[in-house]
C-alpha cells in the first residue's frame, strides 16, 4: 500500500509533526462513521489535523419518547439518517468520495443492531471505492479526541490518565500509547451518564431540547425562584459513598437514594429540595470522580508512573462543573508541579465521527488496515487493543512508554 510505513512513532507528537510533513506532499483524507448508540454521524478528516465537516443526526425526540435508547427504534433511526448524513459530510467537507483515501467507522463497543449500519455502511463503501479501510474502538477514539483538538504545544504526552465518562461508560485509564490502555477503574453497575439521566426523568427536569444529562447540569446551575426563598434555604440532601477506598464506581446507589427520597414524600416536592436534591446528586457523583481519581493518581506515582497530564472525554465531559471539582482535585493533589486538564471542544464530547476518523489515522498512514469481511465488536474491551487477534494489533508505538 502507498502509504505503508509512514509511521514509527513513540509519541503522538512526532506523528503530528510527520503528519503535517506527508500533507505538503499528499495529506491523507479519511471520511469516517459512527452509530454505536443513539447518534448517526459522519465526518471527514485529514492527517493535517483538519476537520472539514462533522455531522451528528441525534435522536432526541425518541429518547424524551421513550426515557432512554430503544435499540429497536434507535436502529431504524440509524438505516433512515447514515445516507444523508454521509452525503452531507462529503458536501461540507467540499470533496466527492473519490478524493476520499480511506473508510473507517466503530467497530464497537456498541449496540449491536447499531454498531451494524455503521458497519456496514463503511464495509459497503470502501469495498465498492477499493478504498482502504479500519475499525476503530469507540472508546479509544474519546481518549485520543484531545490529541486533534489541543495545540501542538499543548498536547498531552503519554503516559497520561484518561477518565471516559458518558450515558454508557465510567472509566479511569492509563493511556501508555495510542492503543496501550490499563483500566484503573470501572463500574460495578451503572454508568454516571446513565445515573444523571435517570435522576433527571425522577426529578421531572425538562430537557428543552437537550440531553437528560446536561438538562439536569442545567438545572443545578440555576437560582432559587425569589417566591421560594434564598440559596441559603437549599437544603443538602445526604447522599451515599460508595466504597471508600477502592478502585471502582458505583452510580446505583445514588440515584436510588433520590428515588426512595421521593417515595417517602410522594413524590411531591417543594422547589427548595427540588433543587437541593439534584445539586446534593450532581455533587456526589462528581465526587465519586475526583476521590477515584486521587486513588488512581496515587497508585500510578506509587508504580513509579509519572502522570503530567488527565484527558476527560465523553458526553459527560461537556459538564461545567464536574471540569470545575477536577480542576481543584488535581490541584490539591499534586500542588507543586501542575497537572494539565484537557478536555475536547464541547461539541466533541459526546458521540461523533471526527474521533473515529482521528483514532484511525495512524493505522492508515501505517498501513495496518483491516480486512472487508470484519465483523463489530459489541464488546470489546480497551486493554485488548495491543494485544494479538485484536482488529489493532500491538503496534510499535509503546518504545518509550
Amino acid at each position: 500500500m502507498q502509504h505503508a510505513r509512514l509511521l514509527s512513532l513513540s509519541t503522538f507528537r512526532p506523528f503530528i509533526a510527520r503528519s503535517i510533513r506527508i500533507s505538503h506532499v499528499r495529506r491523507f483524507t479519511v471520511l469516517a462513521l459512527e452509530s454505536s448508540a443513539d447518534d448517526t454521524c459522519a465526518a471527514v478528516v485529514t492527517s493535517d489535523r483538519k476537520i472539514l465537516s462533522n455531522i451528528v443526526v441525534n435522536q432526541q425526540a425518541f429518547l424524551e419518547e421513550y426515557g432512554g435508547i430503544h435499540p429497536y427504534v434507535a436502529l431504524h433511526a440509524h438505516q433512515r439518517n447514515m445516507p444523508g448524513a454521509v452525503q452531507r459530510a462529503l458536501k461540507e467537507a467540499n470533496v466527492t468520495v473519490n478524493d476520499v483515501d480511506g473508510i473507517a467507522f466503530t467497530l464497537g463497543p456498541g449496540i449491536p443492531g447499531c454498531l451494524s449500519v455503521c458497519g456496514n455502511a463503511a464495509r459497503s463503501l470502501a469495498a465498492a471505492l477499493n478504498k482502504p479501510l479500519v475499525g476503530v474502538h469507540h472508546m479509544q477514539a474519546h481518549a485520543l479526541t484531545p490529541l486533534l483538538t489541543s495545540p501542538p504545544s499543548e498536547l498531552p504526552q503519554f503516559p497520561f490518565l484518561t477518565i471516559l465518562v458518558s450515558g454508557g461508560h465510567t472509566l479511569l485509564l492509563l493511556a501508555s500509547s495510542l492503543t496501550s490502555f490499563r483500566i484503573l477503574a470501572t463500574t460495578l453497575d451503572e454508568s454516571i451518564g446513565n445515573a444523571y439521566d435517570k435522576v433527571a426523568r425522577l426529578l421531572n427536569i425538562p430537557f428543552n431540547g437537550t440531553s437528560a444529562g446536561a438538562a439536569l447540569e442545567r438545572y443545578c446551575a440555576s437560582s432559587l425562584p425569589p417566591d421560594e426563598g434564598s440559596e441559603d434555604d437549599v437544603p443538602e440532601i445526604r447522599m451515599p459513598r460508595p466504597m471508600p477506598g477502592r478502585l471502582a464506581f458505583s452510580y446505583t446507589g445514588l440515584h436510588s437514594t433520590v428515588e426512595r427520597f421521593l417515595d417517602a414524600r410522594r413524590g411531591t416536592l417543594d422547589e427548595r429540595t427540588r433543587l437541593g436534591l439534584a445539586r446534593s446528586f450532581q455533587r456526589a457523583a462528581v465526587g465519586q470522580l475526583a476521590a477515584k481519581l486521587v486513588l488512581g493518581m496515587r497508585q500510578c506515582a506509587a508504580q513509579g508512573v509519572k502522570v503530567k497530564s488527565l484527558v476527560v472525554s465523553g458526553g459527560v465531559a461537556s459538564n461545567s462543573f464536574l471540569r470545575e471539582r477536577l480542576r481543584v482535585c488535581l490541584d490539591a493533589e499534586s500542588p507543586d508541579e501542575r497537572i494539565s486538564l484537557v478536555f475536547p471542544p464541547p461539541a466533541l464530547c459526546t458521540d461523533n465521527a471526527v474521533m473515529i476518523a482521528w483514532a484511525s489515522m495512524h493505522r492508515f498512514l501505517s498501513g495496518d488496515t483491516d480486512e472487508y469481511s470484519i465483523e463489530s465488536r459489541p464488546v470489546w474491551s480497551l486493554e485488548d487493543l495491543d494485544k494479538p487477534g485484536s482488529s489493532t494489533p500491538e503496534t510499535e508505538l509503546a518504545e518509550d512508554a
